[in-house]
């Protein structure tokens, strides 16, 4: 089948399982290949070390990214303890060492301070620009620049102990922006012997768990009806955004561009709220939001994902 024809196609939501190793663009350009597309895209980087949960976003599906509701995720990492190091992670380069290792029970009633909204210094080796160039960028230069502390949300937080002293198990749930790296040396900065994270799976995002995923190994094995139908609706990405459904006629005036009236569809979300939009039948085919008009409050189209 030729890309063209592909790319007609409405596209949807992949879950991958992404190994070590890769980046998030490699996964990026092996999807490519086999969906035969160029248009696809990713929600929420993931380190070469990192393995688990890579929303990928295949066809008319890569422009959701941008309109994401949830970003909420959920990491299982482990923190080793006792060493400190230039990417707060096992990878980098050793800047201290401490042999004195606090307890079990010391480290389970640190990790539980670290619950709820804190302050989080993002790392050199990461992503974010300052003045247009990438963190990790000036970091490989040996250039460190003042990084302004953001708040994020840590919702939960539990810490298991495991054979070795020195290695705990995380299980974390977190708002989007969260650097378990910067997290697991953040631990380890208050338990005063320094910490690192030595390994890395995010178990969930954008409301899509792991067990809804697939290695890139397992879709190369598919045939082409099976990799299509590995392929979830744009919908999944705003499951948490209370759904509008709009009769034929009102469907055809908002694919139009026209603002609906609450008042005309009975409605009475609040404005600047973020909605599903239905048709009838309650298929979602639009991402919308409630603005003030001159004659009241209405919906209006943020982005049509599925085309008539």
């Amino acid at each position: 089948m030729k890309h063209t024809e592909i790319d007609n196609l409405p596209g949807g939501v992949l879950a991958v399982h992404k190994c070590a190793g890769m980046t998030s663009h490699d996964v990026v350009n092996r999807v490519r290949r086999l969906y035969g597309t160029k248009r696809v895209g990713h929600a929420g980087t993931l380190d070469p070390m990192a393995t688990g949960v890579l929303v990928v976003l295949v066809g008319r599906a890569a422009k959701a990214c941008e309109y994401i509701s949830s970003d909420r995720k959920a990491y299982r990492a482990v923190l080793k303890l006792g060493i400190v190091t230039d990417t707060e992670d096992i990878t980098g380069e050793v800047l201290r060492e401490c042999a004195e290792i606090p307890s079990a029970e010391r480290v389970i009633e640190a990790c539980r301070s670290f619950v709820g909204q804190i302050k989080q210094i993002p790392p050199m080796y990461s992503a974010l620009k300052v003045n247009g160039q990438k963190l990790y960028d000036l970091a490989r230069q040996g250039v460190t620049v003042e990084r302004e502390a953001r708040n994020i949300t840590v919702y939960s937080l539990s810490c298991e102990a495991t054979e070795r002293a020195d290695e705990f198990i995380l299980d974390v749930e977190c708002s989007g922006g969260t650097y378990i790296r910067t997290l697991c040396a953040d631990i380890g900065a208050a338990l005063g012997c320094g910490g690192v994270m030595a390994a890395l799976e995010r178990r969930e995002a954008c409301g899509i768990g792991i067990c809804e995923c697939a290695t890139l190994d397992e879709l190369e094995a598919m045939n082409e009806e099976e990799r299509q139908a590995r392929l979830l609706p744009v919908e999944r990405l705003f499951s948490e955004l209370d759904a509008v459904r709009l009769p034929a006629f009102f469907e055809k005036l908002f694919r139009d561009g026209c603002p609906i009236y609450q008042k005309k569809i009975r409605t009475a979300f609040e404005v600047g709220a973020r909605v599903r939009v239905c048709d009838g039948n309650g298929n979602f085919f639009a991402l919308g939001e409630v603005v003030e008009r001159e004659e009241g409050s209405a919906v209006k189209s943020v982005k049509i994902f599925e085309l008539k």
